[in-house]
């Protein structure tokens, strides 16, 4: 166990002898609220099987899903060469795996997505040439795959490594692409060893091009620096003004990559919630309507590093642009940690995965949570949480979700062995690696609601400039009487360890709508800049009613 005291204000509070906190946290933190059934929870169903145990994941430009993992003396599927793969693309419309190679170890490593669609990987751990004499040492990795909606012969190419890389080592580093393109990549550490040493730490940035080259200088972030050592995997996220807004263990800021300085600082949350006592967090939808204002959510976590940590079910939601920025409390009906959030084209959130005690860290955790909890952002305080179909299958350290094309969220990984461990051979206390794949169907396309979707979608570019003066078209047939219509332009980022890497949504200004018509051709305005929308791939969303038809990849410039 470490991390459970420490002398930052980070680390401050009852358990501690370091003294009061210099932001005080806002106490007492609210318990668990037992939360209704939703009218519609939804429905979970096995469909296949991920070939590697799913750490990281990304949804690719041609419909298909990414799943990256560490080293292994066991995976489902092999490569050419005879070796187990430690990567595979996975077909969600055969549910069917392709292994792939990369040459570094992956393990624990950050991704985003580059303005030209391509999927960034950067960081890992060592090599176990023991067990693999082909992949290399990963601690300064880049790795590159790329993917097209409009040329299937990429399809199963393997991971690009020309081999330059990062200016430092960093293992479990977070990633967030920026306005112009660039790529920032925060945090890590220099070597996996234990963070209570400071000096196996690496709590600086560095900036990487929008070709993903790195810039050649890491910076020392004081929020990462301070946060110690539960400054690893921070939630980092892009506002609308163009600043980030930067989460570490129960400290926030926002910070100014132009300065390079921190403008603005907020009271701190009570308990852990970055690894190991990893919660979740999400950048609520940004509208048209509300001018963009962005929110930040962060629920779950926990208080220290062990099996025995209870978790928390506490969330904080601010408002940080706000001139008086305060956290407002709100509870899930229980404790989690490794909860992740996933945003829906409806404009709720799904929070799935993760367990009610422990923390992050191999066999750290027990009481899986099974159920998936849905959050509606514009219900009155109290009335926001209620609870979705159960899983029977544990989702603990290293699992994942991410929603599809279709409007699903699939769910996939449960590694929390240090190599993998296949049923029956499991410890009867512990948990085994987990290969299924799971679809989670929501409320909106459950029931009569499977046949009002929006059909027969036809944009009229697939090329989107950021700017407030850009508009396009889009066709599609409704279902009959339909009475609203939104469009969500979404970009899904990479997910792992309950973080999702520039994950955000937007619900886009329309005209042109008929109410009570069938045949429809709305005029659309594009996003206002590239804070609000990085560059890069989106899907698009036509909503009607709050049902969503199937996606389509669009890039944004």
């Amino acid at each position: 166990m470490y991390g459970f005291c420490g002398k930052t204000s980070a680390h401050c509070g009852e358990g501690c002898q370091s003294g009061p906190c210099s932001q005080a946290p806002i106490s007492p933190a609210p318990s668990a609220a037992p939360a209704p059934q939703n009218s519609n929870p939804g429905s979970i169903r096995t469909v296949g099987q991920s070939g590697v145990p799913a750490m990281h994941a990304a949804l690719l430009p041609n419909g298909r899903v990414v799943f990256q993992d560490k080293v292994e003396n066991y995976t489902q599927v092999k490569l050419s060469n005879g070796h187990y793969a430690y990567s595979a693309e996975y077909d969600p419309y055969s549910n069917t795996n392709t292994p792939l190679a990369y040459k570094t170890n992956a393990f624990c490593s950050g991704g985003t997505f580059l303005s030209n669609g391509t999927l960034l990987n950067v960081g890992g751990n060592a090599p176990l040439t023991w067990l693999d004499d082909t992949v290399g040492n990963g601690f300064q990795g880049i790795r590159y795959l790329t993917r097209s909606s409009g040329d299937a012969s990429l399809d199963g190419e393997n991971w690009n490594e020309p081999g330059n890389q990062l200016n430092t080592a960093r293992w479990y580093p977070t990633l967030q692409t920026l306005p112009d393109g660039s790529i920032l990549v925060a945090s890590g550490s220099l070597n996996g060893l234990d963070p209570t040493v400071l000096a196996n730490n690496n709590p600086t940035y560095e900036i990487l091009s929008a070709e993903g080259v790195t810039h050649g200088q890491s910076i020392t972030m004081q929020l990462l620096l301070k946060a110690q050592p539960y400054y690893m995997y921070p939630f980092i996220h892009l506002l609308p003004d163009g600043t980030l807004f930067v989460f570490v263990s129960k400290s926030s800021e926002i910070f100014d990559m132009a300065s390079q300085n921190t403008i603005k600082s907020f009271p701190d949350l009570v308990n852990y919630r970055t690894y190991p006592n990893t919660g979740g967090s999400v950048m609520l939808s940004l509208t048209a309507q509300s001018k963009w204002t962005p929110e930040i959510m962060v629920c779950g976590g926990g208080a220290y590093q062990d099996i025995t940590s209870p978790t928390d079910p506490s969330c904080g939601r601010i408002a940080p642009l706000a001139p008086n920025a305060a956290w407002e409390m709100d509870a899930m009906p229980e404790g989690r940690g490794m909860v992740e959030a996933v945003l829906l084209p409806d404009g709720t959130v799904l929070w799935v995965n993760g367990a009610q005690k422990g923390a992050e860290g191999f066999n750290l955790a027990a009481d899986p949570a099974f159920e998936v909890l849905i959050y509606d952002p514009k219900a009155p305080l109290g009335q926001r949480w209620t609870t979705g179909a159960s899983s029977t299958i544990p989702r603990l350290y290293h699992s994942v979700a991410l929603l599809l094309l279709d409007g699903t969220l699939m769910i996939a990984g449960s590694n929390p062995d240090q190599m993998p461990v296949v049923a029956p051979d499991v410890d009867p206390q512990g948990f085994h690696t987990e290969f299924a794949v799971e679809i989670y169907t929501p409320p909106y396309l459950s029931g009569d609601n499977a046949n009002r979707r929006p059909t027969a979608i036809t944009l009229s570019t697939l090329d989107l400039e950021a700017g407030g003066a850009s508009t396009f078209t889009i066709s599609f047939t409704a279902p009959v009487n339909a009475q609203k219509v939104q469009v969500a332009l979404y970009h899904g980022g990479f997910v792992t360890h309950a973080v999702h890497m520039s994950h955000r949504m937007l619900f886009l200004e329309t005209q042109s709508w008929r109410a009570g018509a069938t045949e429809q051709t709305i005029t659309v305005t594009g996003p206002p800049n590239n804070n609000v929308a990085p560059p890069g791939p989106h899907v698009v969303y036509v909503v009607v009613d709050g049902v969503p038809g199937v996606g389509q990849f669009v890039m944004v410039s």
